[in-house]
């Protein structure tokens, strides 16, 4: 019986383990510029397991705004930090998260970058610190994916991270204060449920996991800090390289800082299948 309770919470301890800060937009490729709406939420991406307030502090209801909220553009740095707004989010419970607008009005590649406070897990005894990058490209012109910003942690793209098919990958490379991590732990997940965006929540679940392993992707990074991902579905997938960065210590507890990043892949015989329909539409 003690076996089987150690199990189970082995099970729900790993499971807790592999939260991620999101950062969401329905879609990362535009064809056109307009204004987009994002939604900035500490949660489990596949499980929806619990959602976290955002910048929580140990003992206490003491909350902690985000360090930095950006967005780069053709090199160029625009802070966005005042747009965030104070939400009540709801995945299986409520936490307090952030909606921010951003005009995508212009050609290229929008870098968003949110480095939120570091927030205390009372599970696992520690702060973490999920620095995220997100992309949005508009008309499909290539110009700051690859861009490396020197984030205490950061995962940089070494193939675009949308106009992605699923079925094909992704490669980046891990690095804390532009240092490559050798044999970087990695978690990846896809967001597995839809997110309402007019009413804050999560709703429909798309895929069921067979058992715990595929909840949450697990592998290592190379000696380089490289690594290649083969994306099998659709959707949005998070990669958190865990634990990476060089700040250690947080209010004189453990810190792990994780790079997160986001990227978008498509099912090409979905798209194929709208473009009939709107062939046979006209």
């Amino acid at each position: 019986m003690k076996f089987k309770n150690l199990l189970c919470i082995g099970l729900l301890s790993s499971t807790l383990f592999a939260q991620s800060q999101l950062m969401y937009t329905p879609e990362m490729t535009l064809n056109t510029g307009k204004s987009i709406n994002l939604v900035h939420v500490q949660m489990h991406p596949y499980t929806n397991l619990k959602t976290y307030d955002m910048g929580t502090q140990h003992k206490g209801d003491q909350r902690l705004e985000p360090e930095e909220f950006y967005v780069m553009h053709k090199t160029i740095k625009t802070d966005l930090k005042d747009t965030l707004k104070p939400i009540v989010f709801t995945g299986k419970n409520e936490a307090k998260s952030y909606t921010s607008k951003y005009k995508a009005k212009k050609m290229g590649d929008h870098l968003f970058v949110m480095k939120p406070a570091p927030s205390f897990s009372e599970v696992e005894g520690i702060y973490l610190q999920m620095i995220t990058k997100m992309f949005v490209n508009v008309a499909g012109k290539p110009t700051d994916w690859d861009k490396e910003l020197g984030l205490e942690a950061e995962i940089i793209p070494l193939s675009k991270p949308y106009g992605i098919w699923a079925g094909s990958s992704f490669s980046g490379m891990v690095k804390a204060s532009g240092i490559p991590v050798p044999f970087a732990h990695i978690e990846v997940e896809l967001l597995n449920y839809d997110i309402d965006m007019e009413n804050n929540k999560t709703t429909n679940m798309k895929t069921n996991a067979p058992q715990q392993s595929f909840k949450v992707i697990e592998f290592k990074a190379n000696e380089r800090g490289e690594f290649t991902f083969h994306i099998p579905k659709e959707g949005l997938w998070s990669f958190n390289a865990k634990g990476i960065g060089h700040n250690k210590k947080f209010k004189g507890r453990e810190l792990s800082q994780d790079a997160v990043i986001w990227v978008q892949s498509k099912n090409i015989k979905e798209i194929e299948k709208l473009n009939k329909e709107k062939k046979e539409t006209k």
